[in-house]
């Protein structure tokens, strides 16, 4: 109705051992603009074919982690969201109409949109990535990324589009907003925009593989401690 056509989120879970009704959610968008109205296809590779792969292979490594006899302790959420470009739909409906899940339920939400790429502020650095929203409602979500970081990845983290006075307002522009709105923990992982950005030539030969392997790594580390230490993270900073 209204050129308004249905679309569906995709989900995986695997529930957790010792807290299965505390849930971890991993998130990445999978829909992109579409066909330009000269025909052209706007591939999406890395928004946000990056970060669909992250997300599935984190899953794979979760699911490897099971197999080994070392599941999770709290239950893992792998939220692959629709509608995102056109106004991030899919994830509203998930917290605001169905959630699978309790949102009182749910302990943080780590996002990962465009994460395989070289950000057109960033053209020299090949081991960066930038974190919105970590500190924003709580304090023990920051420190654990910052300690994954410090012990397994050693990325650069870059707060600069974190800063309340940012003018790109990124924080309220991917799908994690739908769930920090609702006091739940975000992370939003990304690479910044480049001269690709919604434009056909966003394509798979321009990603940079290895640090794409390399940040979702750190987001593996970051939801591993999540989902395994003994207290759920607190939130100590809603407005």
């Amino acid at each position: 109705r209204n050129g308004i056509k249905a679309s569906e989120n995709v989900v995986a879970f695997i529930e957790g051992s010792e807290k299965p009704n505390e849930v971890l959610v991993l998130s990445a968008h999978l829909d992109h603009i579409g066909i330009s109205s000269d025909g052209q296809i706007n591939n999406g590779a890395d928004d946000d074919g990056s970060g669909t792969v992250a997300v599935l292979e984190i899953a794979k490594a979760f699911k490897a982690a099971v197999n080994d006899g070392n599941r999770p302790k709290r239950s893992i959420l792998f939220l692959h969201i629709t509608g995102e470009e056109l106004g991030l739909y899919g994830s509203r409906y998930y917290t605001d109409v169905d959630p699978i899940f309790p949102l009182e339920n749910t302990i943080a939400n780590l996002n990962i949109d465009m994460i395989g790429r070289i950000g057109k502020d960033k053209p020299d650095d090949t081991n960066y990535l930038y974190i919105i929203g970590a500190d924003r409602l709580s304090s023990e979500l920051h420190m654990i990324n910052e300690t994954a970081n410090q012990k397994y990845s050693k990325l650069d983290l870059d707060y600069t589009y974190n800063a309340l006075e940012d003018k790109n307002r990124f924080y309220y522009r991917s799908d994690h907003y739908n769930f920090a709105k609702n006091n739940i923990p975000v992370i939003f992982y990304f690479n910044g925009t480049h001269a690709d950005y919604h434009r056909p030539s966003d394509t798979p030969d321009k990603i940079e593989y290895e640090l794409l392997a390399k940040r979702a790594q750190l987001i593996f580390c970051t939801a591993w401690e999540l989902a395994n230490r003994d207290n759920r993270i607190i939130v100590d900073k809603a407005e």
